[in-house]
């Protein structure tokens, strides 16, 4: 690695005059995390130099002159880099570039707690970044997600949820559940589905859009909250899935409800397309089942989706989401969709859904049956499975009763409770946390 940042130092300004263009070529060009001057300025640009005389290799004059200095620093509150000449220089961001640090040059925070905190990140559009680990949800976040509604509701246009982290949130914390489990504190753990759910729900139908500027892993919560902003802004490289299963839960914060919402709306635009003679956007069967069947197997498996386009086939992303390439580009491009939103924007209308109870569950479940028949899905996925099932087809229902999201939130609520109450699936989560894989029990 000294022979490697070496070479790269010492290239300067032989092939560029600045180093921001190198960093910039090996970070977009071959995925370094960071580029050369970078990992230099981690390692200190002293302590750089030391080695590279401690090898009798030339010290290159970019390091020697930074000596004492860094080669990135923040001045008037704008990046800049250290040039050849001794002096620094602003960066030169691209038009349309944009990321919280960016924000954080020029101001504090407008709300802070330990999970999360608030941006104005201008034209009146208000942003949250989370602050837990891997950004997780835990009931500080989402009492923090709560409580800025009705400061965006006071005078801002919209809201977005945004982080310069690798990945957007890998959900719930699933230590604080397993606390919860080990101490058999249940009323903790219904809580907290409790609060996910009304929190989520007062955002998908309060006044004013949200937009989330997603990137990188959405997996769990994480995909729950994308599902139920008003838009998502993703770029391209985005891993987004309803995991639970993989710990032996269902989705509890309406994720279930969602999806199957827009599967079941989906399905009745199918049917209108193909009456009037137009190609659906997404074909799916007529019928209660195949809307079901789809989101059963989804969530079942725990299916993530490859990228961001492969979200919108499954429909997690819906039709008002965009994708942008550049990654620093997302913000940017989540603050402008969320500002078209807000011209004349409409709270989405509640609607209910006929479902099949038991009728369609037992169908679901003789497939499941046959999987764990032939060895490809073991004792617990297929409890996890009939749990999923009840959720899905609406419980105690029928096709003649109409069932409202209410209904299914609820269902999502007594599953997860009925699941993290046995064993198996307490063997799950302490394993997921342990080695960061699912348990197949």
């Amino acid at each position: 690695m000294l022979q490697t940042l070496w070479y790269a130092a010492s290239l300067i300004p032989e092939i560029s005059d600045d180093i921001d263009s190198v960093d910039a070529a090996m970070r977009m060009g071959y995925n370094w995390k960071y580029g050369p001057f970078q990992l230099i300025d981690r390692i200190g640009v002293d302590a750089f130099a030391a080695s590279l005389q401690q090898f009798k290799l030339p010290v290159p004059k970019i390091i020697a002159a930074a000596l004492g200095k860094k080669l990135y620093d923040k001045q008037d509150g704008k990046r800049t880099e250290f040039m050849i000449g001794g002096k620094y220089a602003p960066l030169n961001i691209p038009s349309g570039s944009l990321m919280l640090d960016d924000i954080k040059l020029t101001q504090k925070p407008i709300a802070k707690n330990v999970s999360a905190q608030l941006w104005d990140i201008g034209d009146g559009i208000l942003c949250i970044e989370f602050l837990s680990k891997q950004n997780t949800f835990d009931p500080e976040n989402l009492k923090f997600i709560a409580e800025a509604i009705p400061k965006v509701q006071q005078g801002a246009r919209g809201l977005v949820f945004a982080t310069d982290g690798d990945n957007f949130s890998f959900g719930a914390n699933i230590g604080y559940f397993l606390l919860a489990c080990n101490t058999a504190s249940w009323w903790a753990i219904s809580d907290m589905i409790k609060q996910g759910q009304d929190t989520f729900m007062a955002l998908k139908y309060a006044p004013f859009p949200s937009v989330t500027a997603l990137a990188g892993m959405a997996l769990g919560g994480g995909c729950e909250l994308n599902l139920h902003v008003s838009a998502v802004q993703a770029h391209i490289e985005s891993y987004i899935g309803l995991v639970e299963a993989g710990i032996g839960v269902v989705p509890g914060w309406g994720g279930c409800t969602e999806l199957l919402l827009r599967h079941i709306e989906a399905g009745e635009a199918t049917q209108r397309a193909v009456l009037s003679g137009k190609k659906p956007e997404h074909m799916i069967g007529g019928g209660p089942m195949p809307p079901i069947a789809k989101v059963f197997e989804y969530i079942s498996t725990a299916k993530v989706a490859a990228s961001a386009y492969e979200a919108q086939d499954m429909l997690i992303l819906n039709s008002k989401s965009r994708v942008t390439m550049n990654r620093r580009r997302v913000l940017a491009d989540a603050k402008e969709l969320c500002l078209s939103l807000a011209k004349d924007y409409k709270a989405p209308q509640k609607r209910t859904m006929r479902l099949p109870g038991i009728s369609g569950k037992l169908a679901l479940m003789m497939a499941v049956e046959n999987f764990r028949n032939a060895g490809k899905a073991s004792q617990h996925d297929e409890v996890v499975a009939g749990g999923l099932a009840t959720v899905l087809t609406g419980g105690d229902t029928d096709m003649m009763r109409e069932v409202t999201e209410q209904d299914i939130l609820d269902l999502e609520h007594e599953v997860f409770m009925e699941l993290c109450k046995t064993e198996r699936t307490r063997e799950r989560i302490a394993h997921t946390l342990a080695t960061g894989k699912p348990l197949r029990n």
